[in-house]
């Protein structure tokens, strides 16, 4: 064999070796994973909503969730958390298909599932709730502080303010039908949250309308009084998530572990919620002291991921309310719903849905009361005062309450806020934003004047304000 030909075999050879070199060094390397964006539509200065994003984004939770093994271990996950201030952006969001899940109020979620039953490409389906109330608070009407208006029919022919396709645009039309009013009974206008309160202020408007947290918000910021209350609606008020359908089919283990990501950030928010009320406030500029009034102890909201018949019906409620305006066709919410991603979250942390669906119980306000010398047993009759250096203390009554609060006051303590509930509808309120009817020992706070004055004419008593209140509580009934 000639010199060149075995050279020649030999850069063949060595060829031959590093082809095999680099395809063993390829095939050792994992292939190149895809990318799933996962696009996420959240409210985060609506505090029903905080446990279903800014919590678990903030603590990274759905990270801690998605999974990695089997078909997913080539995969990556981005995640894509855009917030918006009411629902029906969120919407949208998932109709462009740049978002796969959704959370947002009872009316915009209604049209959300209805608006996807005409989409070819997928529908929306109802996964989990995020916080509710069964007495249907949350949603509220303000007015200035200053204003002559004290109740709902007081607005006849004024201008008042509601971002419109919210939950609490919602509230407002079915007051409107349940008192038979017409729709033109008050120059109905859409505002967003930041809008309507500045014009408020300003009093370019004479009330505006607003969801969870702003008609608790206003009032606390001292500008704003709260004369209409979701309470009266008779009906349900509460937050959910959605995902389209055609993600969750391909992906049915990462909705799994978003569900469990909203149980974990639940189980954050009650593990502390004096904590949990400050980081909020911190991720969200929505002050402590109304997160708290919404998401602590015996708050105005109840974080409970399960779907329970009461808040379906109540969906169809607000079918028939959009109904009669023209504003829907046929929607049945009870094929809507999915609760299998919720179950299968709750079954793998070995938690029971079940009963946790069939309890609509709160988390409560519990301990002794160290000014009276009393347990906590009524938590609906009890009240707390948030003492700068002290914490949140619970008081028995909203006279120890307010007899408390004295204390403090006379001993230099700082006040962030004090709370009483309200005794006819066992809200939680602002003790400052109150009206007490006062007869002889009995102190009772309402939200409304209208309650305490009738509450007060039954008893022989009278209607007083926080601090003349504060002041009967101290002197034992005398005003």
């Amino acid at each position: 064999m000639g010199m060149n030909m075995v050279r020649q075999v030999q850069s063949i050879s060595i060829a031959i070796s590093i082809a095999s070199v680099a395809l063993a060094l390829a095939l050792a390397q994992p292939a190149r994973g895809e990318t799933v964006t996962i696009g996420i539509g959240t409210q985060d200065t609506t505090t029903n909503t905080v446990t279903t994003g800014i919590v678990i984004r903030q603590l990274r939770l759905l990270e801690k969730y998605l999974p990695t093994d089997g078909k997913y271990a080539k995969i990556k996950f981005e995640l894509e958390w855009q917030n918006f201030t009411s629902g029906p952006p969120v919407t949208n969001g998932m109709m462009a298909n740049k978002l796969q899940f959704g959370a947002m109020g009872d009316y915009p979620l209604v049209v959300n599932g209805f608006t996807f039953e005409k989409n070819p490409e997928s529908k929306s389906r109802l996964i989990a709730v995020a916080a509710y109330s069964m007495s249907g608070s949350g949603n509220g009407l303000v007015v200035h502080k200053d204003s002559p208006y004290y109740e709902f029919a007081d607005l006849k022919g004024k201008l008042v303010s509601v971002p419109f396709g919210s939950a609490a645009h919602g509230m407002m039309l079915k007051a409107l039908q349940d008192r038979g009013y017409p729709a033109d009974f008050f120059q109905l206008v859409s505002q967003s949250p930041e809008v309507g309160s500045t014009n408020l202020q300003e009093k370019k408007i004479d009330a505006h309308a607003d969801f969870v947290p702003f008609a608790e918000l206003l009032p606390f910021r001292g500008f704003a009084r709260k004369i209409f209350d979701g309470v009266e609606t008779n009906l349900p008020t509460w937050h959910g998530v959605v995902v389209r359908t055609d993600f969750a089919e391909k992906y049915p283990e990462v909705v799994v572990a978003y569900m469990k990501a909203i149980i974990a950030a639940n189980q954050w928010l009650r593990a502390d919620p004096k904590l949990a009320a400050e980081k909020v406030a911190e991720w969200t500029g929505i002050s402590k002291e109304v997160v708290y009034i919404f998401l602590g102890p015996s708050g105005n909201m109840t974080t409970d991921p399960t779907i329970k018949p009461a808040l379906i019906d109540a969906a169809e409620v607000d079918v028939k309310v959009l109904q009669n305006l023209g504003r829907m066709k046929e929607f049945d919410p009870k094929k809507w719903v999915d609760d299998s991603f919720i179950r299968k979250a709750y079954a793998d942390m070995k938690l029971d849905y079940d009963a946790q669906l069939a309890s609509t119980r709160n988390y409560e306000i519990t301990g002794d009361d160290k000014f009276c010398k009393k347990p906590i047993s009524d938590p609906r009759k009890s009240g707390e005062v948030w003492v700068d250096d002290s914490g949140i203390l619970p008081f028995s009554s909203a006279t120890c309450t307010l007899s408390a609060y004295a204390d403090f006051k006379a001993k230099g303590k700082k006040i962030n806020v004090t709370y009483v509930f309200d005794s006819m509808r066992g809200i939680k309120l602002f003790a400052d934003q109150a009206f007490y009817a006062v007869a002889g020992n009995e102190i009772a706070p309402f939200l409304l004047k209208k309650d305490a004055e009738a509450h007060a004419a039954k008893n022989s008593g009278k209607v007083l304000g926080f601090e003349e209140a504060v002041k009967s509580a101290v002197g034992g009934g005398k005003t």
